[in-house]
């Protein structure tokens, strides 16, 4: 059986694990504090704080800005449930979306969207390939989109608009005209969970880049205590000499990254650009040779003049292929000992959000692109051979199916 997307665990990693474990330092510590600053340089934002998922991560961010009952966050129906169930945690109301052909947030369904209550645009990177960040950043900041806005915070005072949180969970070392994503919004979360390109086993980032008057470094500190349980020292500084004393200056949350977790990211992000990110890309342009000349494929954008992706999931659609079929395919794909996936179902589809009041049929690109979509594998040891076995077996079972 070819996998789907199991890590990447070499010599590399073993030894930086085993590092850490014998240092006598395995929690949040000097290890943590290096990736943070190798994530800061590598996409060019100006603070890093590592949390233990991508999850954390936005939580913490709508519960910084002061996302409560009553306010609503805009998001896509296509995507994974994470980034509409950190909204409902806050007691706000997720306000989804239509995608476009590229499966990422529609920015004119954003506009339609947008009421007094709105706090945050939450834009996801679906498969790596970057969001439409100029238009989307120029929308919260016309004038009659500004006027809309309440502030009730003394963040969202400052920032006197809607906030921009890009869930970049797919896309570290995604390029938008010219820039990483990182430093492409207000704020930007990266997941390292145990699929992702760049992993730590769990974990995630929370990068900062937001506007003056902020300051990020302050903004980083506050967030840092809020996630060691309010507490106002961490582990690492409590170390000093004399420095033991500390106080928990609010009920904070319990999402801190460890050294462990660390030293993975420090080898992954060390060899990401040039070696990672390369190999997944020769996989992508592989398969969209290979199924770019058969009409009874689609083969997703991902790279351009102004965005290349993080070559994260190659989202494939069969052009006449309905739910029914396509899964058939999946099945028939599977006989063959070959692993592929379905990213994602779209939340309207989900028992709690149809509960809630979701309907698929109000998001028909979303409805549209999920009945063809089967996501192939993607992942560093995936071997030529491996890749072309993908291909063949693909065909064979769309031809079994679909003829």
């Amino acid at each position: 059986m070819i996998p789907f997307s199991p890590p990447r665990i070499d010599q590399k990693i073993i030894d930086s694990v085993t590092e850490a474990l014998t240092s006598g330092w395995i929690t949040t510590g000097p290890k943590t504090k290096l990736f943070e600053k190798n994530l800061t340089a590598y996409a060019g934002h100006v603070a890093t704080l590592c949390v233990n998922s991508g999850s954390a991560g936005l939580e913490l961010i709508l519960r910084w800005y002061g996302v409560k009952e009553g306010d609503e966050v805009i998001l896509p129906a296509y995507t994974y449930a994470a980034t509409a169930n950190v909204v409902v945690h806050c007691g706000a109301r997720p306000i989804m979306v239509d995608s476009g052909d590229d499966f990422n947030i529609s920015v004119e369904a954003v506009r339609q969207a947008i009421t007094p209550r709105t706090k945050v645009v939450m834009p996801v990177d679906l498969g790596g390939y970057p969001c439409d960040y100029d238009e989307i950043n120029a929308l919260v900041k016309e004038d009659s989109i500004r006027l809309l806005f309440r502030a009730e915070t003394a963040e969202q005072q400052q920032l006197g608009r809607i906030l921009v949180l890009s869930d970049a969970a797919h896309s570290i070392g995604a390029i938008y005209k010219g820039r990483k994503t990182g430093v492409l919004t207000d704020i930007t979360v990266y997941s390292f969970h145990a699929v992702k390109n760049l992993t730590t086993a769990e974990g995630g980032a929370i990068c900062l880049n937001l506007p003056f008057p902020f300051s990020n470094e302050e903004v980083y500190k506050v967030l840092n205590t809020k996630s060691l349980h309010g507490q106002n020292k961490d582990a690492l500084a409590k170390t000093q000499i004399g420095n033991w004393k500390y106080d928990i200056v609010e009920a904070g949350y319990k999402c801190n990254m460890t050294d462990i977790m660390a030293s993975i990211g420090l080898v992954e992000l060390d060899r990401y650009d040039n070696d990672n990110i390369v190999r997944r890309r020769q996989i992508f342009d592989t398969y969209a040779e290979a199924f770019r000349s058969d009409e009874r494929f689609i083969v997703p954008e991902y790279f351009t003049d102004t965005k290349s992706s993080s070559f994260h999931v190659f989202l494939l659609r069969l052009r006449y292929a309905d739910e029914e079929k396509r899964d058939a395919v999946i099945a028939a794909i599977f006989a063959r000992q070959v692993a592929v996936n379905v990213h994602f179902r779209p939340l309207p589809l989900m028992t709690y959000y149809m509960k809630s009041g979701y309907y698929i049929h109000d998001y028909p690109v979303a409805w549209h692109n999920y009945c063809r979509e089967i996501s192939l594998p993607v992942y560093y040891d995936l071997t030529d051979e491996q890749v072309s076995t993908v291909i063949s077996v693909v065909k064979e079972a769309v031809t079994e199916v679909l003829g």
